[in-house]
């Protein structure tokens, strides 16, 4: 198939404004029959200003940028190109990062806060027909699983106590754990309060901090609230005093808002100048059971994994 080329048609001349003018004021640009009578010097000077006039140009005209016209479409086209070449890598890059896991992500990786890496925790199977504490159908808040599977496990790099393994303990290893002066009273009072079981689990961590977990079972839950109040109380320190720890303050910064409803946690630490190693011990009270946790270090036990440690085993108790 052949193209039909058509020519443009002859533009029509459009009257310079010199001609328009003229009109105007009555003069003709060219010479008719009625104006040979006139004479040479008045046609003269028309017919010079006529060929002064230059012809019609058929197609646009074309204008020519000056100096600081083309500066200006430089500029645009370089930012023009600067703009599309940001907006691709733009894209490839939020295309990388949504495809990458976070902790991947300089500077978006969550920073480690010093919580150590517990196993994954489940609660303990229950015999036949006992129901948890803290139901309806258990208004007395008795644990009756094993209490030795309540106990927080070791968590990941930890080396296992020896001693302490997770199974019976004897009241005399509990005691050990308090001054030597105070150790013959607290054996009266939790024969008085019929401590029907011990349990223990210990371990120590790659940075040198020891800890130490212990879940006391009391014949009922007005025993547990009974020792509770009378060895540890509501005060500023946490009563009876550990051997490792002769003093003690509560601990300021420590937060109840995750603890198990109807659970008791009272959280305390050595102050400065503590001696060789800093202590932090805490109570969780739930139910009929009382667990003593016991953190250690030389130079200062850190606050963050010892919380951590008192919310998991609360969280195991309630």
């Amino acid at each position: 198939m052949t193209e039909q080329i058509t020519s443009s048609p002859k533009p029509t001349p459009i009257p310079t404004p010199d001609a328009e003018a003229g009109t105007e004021a009555g003069l003709v640009t060219e010479a008719g029959p009625e104006s040979e009578s006139e004479s040479a010097s008045a046609s003269e000077p028309v017919a010079a200003a006529a060929a002064d006039i230059p012809p019609m140009p058929t197609q646009p005209p074309v204008v020519q940028a000056g100096r600081s016209s083309r500066r200006v479409l430089r500029a645009v086209g370089r930012w023009a190109a600067a703009v599309a070449v940001f907006a691709g890598l733009g894209t490839g890059a939020a295309f990388g990062i949504s495809g990458m896991e976070r902790t991947d992500v300089p500077g978006l990786a969550t920073r480690d806060d010093g919580r150590w890496e517990y196993p994954r925790l489940a609660l303990p199977a229950l015999p036949a027909g006992a129901p948890r504490p803290y139901t309806d159908a258990n208004k007395a808040e008795i644990h009756h699983a094993d209490l030795r599977e309540l106990l927080l496990p070791a968590p990941a790099g930890a080396t296992a106590d020896k001693k302490l393994t997770g199974g019976w303990v004897s009241v005399e290893r509990y005691l050990s754990e308090y001054a030597p002066e105070e150790r013959a009273d607290l054996r009266i009072t939790l024969r008085d309060y019929a401590v029907r079981h011990v349990a223990a689990r210990g371990w120590t961590m790659p940075d040198g901090t020891t800890s130490r977990v212990y879940l006391l079972r009391f014949q009922s839950v007005a025993f547990a609230l009974t020792y509770e109040a009378t060895e540890i109380g509501d005060g500023l320190t946490a009563g009876v005093p550990l051997a490792a720890a002769p003093e003690t303050e509560l601990d300021e910064g420590w937060a109840e808002d995750d603890i198990v409803p109807n659970t008791l946690s009272k959280v305390y630490a050595e102050p400065k100048p503590y001696g060789r190693t800093q202590v932090r011990q805490a109570y969780v009270l739930a139910g009929d059971t009382l667990a003593l946790i016991v953190h250690e270090k030389k130079g200062g036990a850190a606050a963050v994994p010892f919380n951590q440690t008192v919310m998991l085993q609360n969280q195991l108790l309630g």
